[in-house]
C-alpha cells in the first residue's frame, strides 16, 4: 500500500485557506439572529460565511465526520478528492445549518479509501442559491492493513484565564502538533474551561503582565447555552487552532472543564465557592454544556447518546475513549469500601473489560481523561469531619483498592493477560511517564502496564502531584513546574506523540514540549 502522509508542503500549502480564509464571527446572540456581518474583499454580503473554519473527526477506514459553522442559514456541501487539486471530487450534500444549532453542522462521509490522505473542501450554499468562499482541510483514514501510525495527544485549553496572546502570537502550540503531521489527535479532555473567564490581563508569576484577548462569552463563567457555546468560538478564533483543526482529524473526549470544575452528576453547588454562579444545579449546566459539545466538536454521541466508544484503527491500534465523568460517583465517596461502579459506571466498566479482552489489535490505546494513581483532591466538596474529597480515581492509600479504584482492580485483573494496553491521559498540566509494577503495588492482580500524562495545551501547568500505591505506580519522567499556575509563556505546555512501526510493532510514545521537541522517549515492544 502507498505510504498514505504527504510531504509537509503538500499538507501545509492546502490548509493555507482554511487557517487564513475564515471569517471569525464570535457565537452569541448575533449568532442567534443568523446575521451575515462583514464580508471579506470580494465575497459578495448576502453569500453566507464560514466563521470558524473546518474540522474533522470520528475517522474511520472509509469515512469521517466534517465539521463547521455558518453565520447564516445554509446548506453544507462537502466535496473530497486524493489530491488538494480536488479533480475527480466526491461531492456530499450535507444537514442545512440553522441557528437551532447556533449555525454549526456535521456531516458524515463515506466511501473514501482506506489508510489514505482525504483532501475535503466545505462550501455553503444559502437559501437562494449563492454559495460561500470554500474552506480546504485533510485527514486520513484509518488502516485496514498493517501500516505506520502517529497520533498526538494532550488535553487543556485556555485555563486557568490564560487567553489567547498577541504577544505570544497566540497559541502555537497547536501549529507545533499540526507541523508533527499525526494521523489524528486524541484530546483527552478540557477542551474550553467554561468555569474560567479570561481577563484583559493577568499577572504571572514571574511577575510580567500577560496579555489576553477576551469576548464577551470569555467574561465570566458560563450558565446559558450561548456562554457555553462562546467559550468553543473562542479558542476557534486562534489562527493556530484553526490550522490544527483542519489539518488534523480528532478523536475527542470530554471531562470536568467542559461544565465545571471536579463537577459529577447530582452535584448541588449551594454553599461552594463559586465565583459568579447564579446555576447551582450542576445537572442543568452539564445538559447545557453537552448540547454545545455536540454542536461545536467535530464529534457524534454513540448508542444511547454515549462519550465513551471504540475508535479501530486498522490491525494494530484499538483506541478504547473513557468518559470518566457521566456516571462518576461523588467525589467524596472515594474512599468507600464497596463498589458501585464508581468513576465509569457498571456498564461502561464492563464494555471495557469486554473491548480489551476481545480486541485483536497489536495495541489498546486506553483514553482516560482522568489520572490512574495521580492524587487529584477536590476541596470544593470536603465534608466536615469526612475525609478528603478526591475527583480522580486515586485517593493516597497505598493498600487495598478503595472507592473508584475497586473498578479499576476488576479491570486490571481482567484485562491481565491482555498484551499491549498502555493508558493516556491528560488533566494534571504536567507531562509524566508512569510505570505499574504488582510487585510494589498495595494490590497485585494485574500485569506491568503504562501510563503516559501530557498538557496542558494552553492553561496554567502545575507542580507534579503525589502518586498512590495500590497499583505499584511509580514516576519515570516528570516535567513541571515548581510553582502553581505557571502561565503558557513560562513554559511547560506539552502534548504527547505515539508512533506504531508496522515493521515491528514497537510503540514508541514521545513526551513533547510546545515547540514540538521531545523530552522524553519510551520504546514499549510488543509481546511475540
Amino acid at each position: 500500500m502507498p505510504d498514505h502522509r504527504n510531504p509537509a508542503l503538500s499538507r501545509r500549502t492546502v490548509l493555507r485557506a482554511g487557517a487564513a480564509g475564515a471569517l471569525m464571527i464570535p457565537a452569541g446572540t448575533t449568532l442567534a439572529a443568523c446575521s451575515r456581518g462583514d464580508a471579506s474583499p470580494g465575497v459578495r454580503r448576502d453569500r453566507p460565511t464560514l466563521t470558524h473554519g473546518v474540522a474533522a473527526g470520528d475517522i474511520a477506514t472509509t469515512g469521517a465526520l466534517i465539521w463547521a459553522r455558518s453565520d447564516q442559514p445554509a446548506r453544507m456541501l462537502v466535496e473530497t478528492a486524493a489530491t488538494e487539486s480536488f479533480a475527480n471530487a466526491k461531492t456530499f450534500r450535507g444537514p442545512r445549518l440553522t441557528p437551532a444549532s447556533d449555525g454549526t453542522g456535521r456531516l458524515r462521509v463515506a466511501g473514501l479509501e482506506p489508510g489514505q490522505t482525504v483532501h475535503y473542501r466545505v462550501t455553503l450554499e444559502g437559501d437562494d442559491g449563492a454559495r460561500s468562499e470554500p474552506t480546504t482541510g485533510v485527514l486520513v483514514t484509518a488502516p485496514t492493513s498493517a501500516a505506520d501510525i502517529t497520533f498526538a495527544w494532550s488535553g487543556d485549553v485556555v485555563g486557568q484565564g490564560w487567553g489567547i496572546n498577541p504577544d505570544l502570537d497566540g497559541m502555537t502550540i497547536f501549529g507545533a502538533i499540526a507541523d508533527a503531521q499525526p494521523d489524528f489527535f486524541l484530546h483527552s479532555g478540557d477542551a474550553i474551561y467554561a468555569d474560567g473567564p479570561v481577563e484583559a490581563t493577568k499577572k504571572q508569576n514571574d511577575g510580567n503582565i500577560y496579555r489576553n484577548i477576551t469576548t464577551d462569552a470569555k467574561s465570566r463563567p458560563a450558565q446559558t447555552l450561548t456562554e457555553f457555546r462562546g467559550n468553543y468560538a473562542y479558542n476557534l478564533s486562534d489562527k493556530h487552532y484553526r490550522r490544527f483543526a483542519a489539518s488534523v482529524a480528532q478523536i475527542i473526549a470530554w471531562d470536568d472543564h467542559e461544565v465545571i470544575n471536579n463537577w459529577y452528576p447530582g452535584e448541588d453547588l449551594t454553599g461552594q465557592k463559586r465565583e459568579g454562579y447564579t446555576e447551582m444545579n450542576v445537572d442543568i449546566l452539564a445538559d447545557r454544556a453537552r448540547q454545545a459539545w455536540t454542536e461545536w466538536q467535530p464529534a457524534t454521541l454513540g448508542d444511547g447518546d454515549r462519550v465513551y466508544r471504540k475508535v479501530a484503527y486498522g490491525p494494530l491500534l484499538d483506541v478504547f475513549v473513557l468518559d470518566m465523568r457521566t456516571y462518576k460517583d461523588a467525589n467524596p465517596d472515594a474512599w468507600k469500601t464497596s463498589d458501585d461502579g464508581g468513576i465509569l459506571g457498571a456498564a461502561q466498566t464492563q464494555w471495557l473489560i469486554d473491548g480489551l479482552t476481545t480486541s485483536t489489535a497489536t495495541w489498546k490505546v486506553v483514553a482516560n481523561d482522568l489520572p490512574l494513581s495521580i492524587v487529584v483532591p477536590d476541596t470544593n466538596s470536603d465534608r466536615p469531619g469526612a475525609r478528603p474529597s478526591m475527583e480522580a480515581v486515586a485517593q493516597g492509600d497505598p493498600a487495598a483498592p478503595l472507592g473508584r479504584e475497586i473498578a479499576f482492580s476488576k479491570i486490571l485483573s481482567a484485562t491481565k493477560d491482555v498484551p499491549g494496553i498502555v493508558y493516556l491521559t491528560a488533566d494534571v498540566h504536567y507531562t509524566a511517564a508512569i510505570s505499574y509494577d504488582p510487585n510494589r503495588a498495595g494490590y497485585s492482580d494485574f500485569s506491568p502496564f503504562w501510563e503516559f500524562v501530557s498538557g496542558p495545551l494552553h492553561a496554567g501547568a502545575f507542580p507534579e502531584s503525589p502518586l498512590d500505591g495500590t497499583f505499584g505506580a511509580k514516576y519515570e519522567f516528570v516535567h513541571a513546574p515548581t510553582e502553581a499556575d505557571t502561565s503558557p509563556a513560562e513554559g511547560f505546555q506539552h502534548f504527547g506523540k505515539v508512533t506504531i512501526s508496522s515493521a515491528t510493532g514497537t510503540l514508541t510514545v514521545d513526551l513533547c514540549g510546545a515547540d514540538g521537541k521531545s523530552l522524553y522517549r519510551k520504546e514499549l515492544t510488543p509481546e511475540k
